[in-house]
């Protein structure tokens, strides 16, 4: 019965803290493009994300990875048979190297603060996509365990790398048109307007000769 509730909690731990990674990450996308607008937005911008990225870190993204950790333990030593699984240890590995991204972020976090911005915007969308890989592996090793078909995962997870990376591209492209065409219309109502002030100078000449 131990073992349930500890296994109950285990998975609150995981959506919390996968929620949190998400959510931290997709931050500071917004927080590096913020860098790109001018002030005053850009001090207001990277203030609010540096006040979200901190309360979401420390109030929810880290105790989830905490409760997930802690729980695992508590079932492994409910259930210290489960040791012997392959698979168990695979999945283990895949945790301890999440926690290390865990923290990486935590670096990141810390940088920005400081307005130091290591990775772009779009290398921060690549990065917002890890967690995906491990969840999708994690989830596969703990609902297949030993009977995981590896050839078909492998296949899987490439697939789904690659359709990240041209949905990451297309958007890239898709940001660089939209720049190019902001661009165009206000070069195009500076020369408008410029031209106006010209008629109208030229106007007021006219009638004042």
């Amino acid at each position: 019965m131990n073992y349930l509730w500890f296994k109950a909690f285990h998975i609150v731990g995981v959506v919390v803290w996968f929620a949190g990674l998400f959510y931290l990450v997709r931050l500071f996308v917004y927080h590096v493009e913020a860098n790109e607008q001018p002030e005053p937005a850009r001090s207001i911008l990277q203030q609010q994300y540096q006040i979200m990225e901190k309360r979401l870190y420390k109030l929810i993204t880290t105790p989830g990875m905490v409760l997930t950790v802690v729980m695992a333990i508590a079932m492994l030593v409910t259930a210290p048979e489960l040791l012997r699984d392959t698979w168990l240890h695979v999945k283990m590995g895949l945790v301890a190297v999440l926690i290390g991204y865990h923290h990486y972020c935590a670096r990141l976090m810390k940088q920005m603060a400081t307005d130091k911005f290591a990775l772009g915007s779009q290398q921060m969308r690549w990065l917002n996509e890890v967690p995906t890989v491990f969840l999708v592996v994690i989830v596969l090793l703990a609902v297949f365990k030993n009977n995981l078909p590896t050839d078909v995962t492998a296949w899987g997870v490439l697939a789904l790398i690659v359709a990240m990376a041209a949905i990451i591209q297309l958007y890239a492209r898709k940001r660089r048109l939209d720049k190019e065409k902001l661009a165009a219309t206000a070069d195009a109502s500076m020369s408008s307007m410029a031209n106006v002030s010209a008629n109208n100078g030229h106007a007021s000449e006219v009638q004042a000769g």
